[in-house]
């Protein structure tokens, strides 16, 4: 069962990302660009997914994941129930969101130095 402290240190420190607070929400951006963010009872994680990938996520494990509200369907956007997910499941998520908001350089080079993925 993953918590938000599972991922909260992992979110501060990869390259170019940072912290936020938006209506007490915290959310981890790339310059602007917020690719993970938390439920205010922090139970739910939502996080960049690519859509074409998206309906199978969810169809494949419906208990974990859920689309996002139909005013974000636009955006390359999925929720996850935190508790249903194990924290090296959660941390790798978060990465592969983060993945997707910086360039392929940045993501080669933290490949690099955690061969074997997010701890």
């Amino acid at each position: 069962m993953a918590v938000l402290e599972d991922v909260r240190a992992l979110g501060s420190e990869l390259e170019r990302s940072y912290p936020v607070y938006v209506r007490g929400r915290l959310k981890f951006r790339v310059k602007q660009i917020v690719y993970v963010a938390f439920s205010l009872d922090e139970t739910v994680m939502e996080f960049a997914f690519p859509k074409e990938e998206r309906a199978a996520l969810v169809a494949g494990e419906p208990a974990k994941f859920r689309l996002p509200a139909e005013s974000d369907l636009r955006f390359n956007w999925v929720r996850a129930e935190l508790a249903a997910l194990e924290p090296a499941e959660a941390r790798e998520l978060v990465v592969d969101a983060w993945r997707m908001v910086v360039p392929r350089k940045v993501a080669a080079a933290y490949d690099l130095a955690h061969p074997g993925g997010p701890g």
